[in-house]
Order: C-alpha cells, then sequence, then structure tokens
C-alpha cells in the first residue's frame, strides 16, 4: 500500500473501501470487515449511505486501533449549511462511534455548501477532523471555492475511470493542491470494464485483470481510488495492484478510452440538481 500526504501533512492511503449503495447493515457490517481483514485502512462512508452505524460496528469489531484508520465520511445536501452542518456532523460521530473523522467532505456542490464549508473549518481547526474535503466539484466550482475559502480543500472525490479521464479537472486539483479521489473507478460496471478487450489485453501483459488494470492506471495518475465489493475474493483482487506498474504506452492507451462526458450522472444539468435535492435523508 501507498500512501500521499494532503496539502496539511497528513497522510493518506492511496486505495480504499468504498460502500456506496450498500444500506443493509449486516452485509455493510460483513463487507467492512472483511475489506479491514484483507488489509484495507481506509473506509469511504455518507450519511446518505445510511450505513454509518454498521460502518461503526466493523470498525469496532476489528481490534484494530483507530490511529490505524482512515475514515470518511460526507455531508448531505440537506445538512448544508452552517449549523446544519455541525449538527450532521455530530451525527455522524455518533453513528460512527469515533470522536474524530480523517476526511469530511461536502458530498454534492448544493444548498449553503459555503456556510458548510465555514462550519468545517471551524471543526477542523478544533482538531475533530484531520482533513476537509469535498465531492463532485467540477472545475468552476472547485476554483470558486478555493479562490474564497479560508482552507484550500484537500481532496476533491470526483467520478474517475478509463471512460471519464477527467484530465483537464485533475490539472486544476494539482494546480491548488488539491488530491483527486475516485469514486466509480470501474465505471459501475458500464462499457463492459471488467472483460474490456483493451483493459484485458493490456492487463495479460503483467498476469492482472482488466479490473486491477483499471484501478492501477488510476493509482498510476495520482488518484486515491475506493472501490467497493460485497465479495471478499474480489475485495483481495482490487487490492493487488501495489507490485506492478504499467508503462507509458498502456497508460495512454487506457486513456484513450475517455469519453469525455459522464455516462452515470451529470452534475451540470437542472435535473440533477432537482434529483439530488430532493433526495432527504432525516425528517
Amino acid at each position: 500500500m501507498e500512501y500521499v500526504t494532503l496539502n496539511n501533512g497528513v497522510k493518506m492511503p492511496m486505495e480504499g473501501f468504498g460502500v456506496f449503495q450498500v444500506p443493509e447493515a449486516a452485509v455493510c457490517e460483513q463487507a467492512v470487515s472483511d475489506a479491514l481483514a484483507v488489509g484495507y485502512r481506509l473506509i469511504d462512508t455518507a450519511a446518505a449511505y445510511f450505513n454509518e452505524e454498521a460502518v461503526g460496528t466493523a470498525i469496532q469489531k476489528s481490534g484494530i486501533a483507530r490511529e490505524e484508520l482512515f475514515l470518511t465520511t460526507k455531508l448531505w445536501i440537506q445538512d448544508a449549511g452552517y449549523e446544519s452542518a455541525k449538527r450532521a456532523f455530530q451525527v455522524s460521530l455518533d453513528k460512527l462511534g469515533t470522536d474524530y473523522i480523517d476526511l469530511y467532505l461536502i458530498h454534492q456542490p448544493m444548498n449553503d455548501y459555503y456556510g458548510a464549508w465555514r462550519a468545517m473549518e471551524e471543526m477542523y481547526g478544533e482538531g475533530r477532523i484531520r482533513a476537509i474535503g469535498i465531492c463532485n466539484f467540477y472545475p468552476d466550482r472547485l476554483t470558486d471555492l478555493c479562490l474564497n475559502a479560508k482552507v484550500i480543500p484537500a481532496v476533491n472525490q470526483v467520478e474517475l475511470h478509463p471512460f471519464f479521464a477527467q484530465t483537464g479537472a485533475l490539472e486544476n486539483m494539482k494546480a491548488f493542491g488539491v488530491q483527486p479521489e475516485a469514486w466509480g473507478p470501474m465505471a459501475e460496471g458500464k462499457h463492459g470494464i471488467f472483460t474490456h478487450p483493451v483493459l484485458t489485453e493490456i492487463g495479460a501483459k503483467y498476469g492482472k485483470s482488466a479490473a486491477q488494470t483499471a484501478l492501477r492506471w488510476n493509482v498510476q495518475r495520482g488518484v486515491v481510488i475506493i472501490p467497493k465489493s460485497t465479495h471478499r475474493e474480489r475485495m483481495e483482487e482490487n487490492f493487488n495492484i501495489w507490485d506492478f506498474s504499467l508503462s507509458d504506452e498502456d497508460m495512454a492507451a487506457i486513456t484513450a478510452l475517455d469519453l469525455g462526458h459522464s455516462e452515470i450522472i451529470d452534475h451540470s444539468t437542472a435535473e440533477t440538481a432537482k434529483f439530488l435535492n430532493g433526495w432527504k435523508i432525516h425528517d
């Protein structure tokens, strides 16, 4: 496992385990337990995933010292605001059974995220959060926040995979010292990624699968990845990407798969804004 040093000096694992779309408590708890046993130390959850309690239970049962883990959770749109962000953060702490979060992210650039950011800056200053960041901020939103915030985001978690490479967005993040992190590094299974001929052929040269090849491509671009699976054998496969390196030629061939747009979600549309703002996680 390799680590990256964030812009505030905090070290973050380059690979973690995500629990998006695993809301059933028993399934999520078992998945996190298996991931920790495999060797993952970064666990990524969110208030909107409805599984923070299960994640917390798995961590507590693991017996692994809290300081050995890197725990990420996220603030949902409904709670974006100065006071509401502070309340939501405490709810997440209680559900996770911890007294601090390693990385707290604004989940979407919607509602009063500037008010939320001010609250997060304060909680970061108090030591309740080791690093603060954002998700799904396109270059214009990221630039605006960086130019107006007291604390530059440490991380921007966005969709990044061979079919949506976002090379320009990565360059913009680098310019501000923001660490890119990929959600959906397997493109949520689209485009036949697990059997894609380009990824399969390249992987075969290294004795690796198409999935391992796609993950390796991202980390070689300096991107933190958080693949998800509820199957332990797949977790092990995803974790086994640190013993080989793709050639420059292979990296270019994978980057050439880029479609230049997302086929999962477009955060720039009115329809997406309406849908996400309508997603309520509590009364």
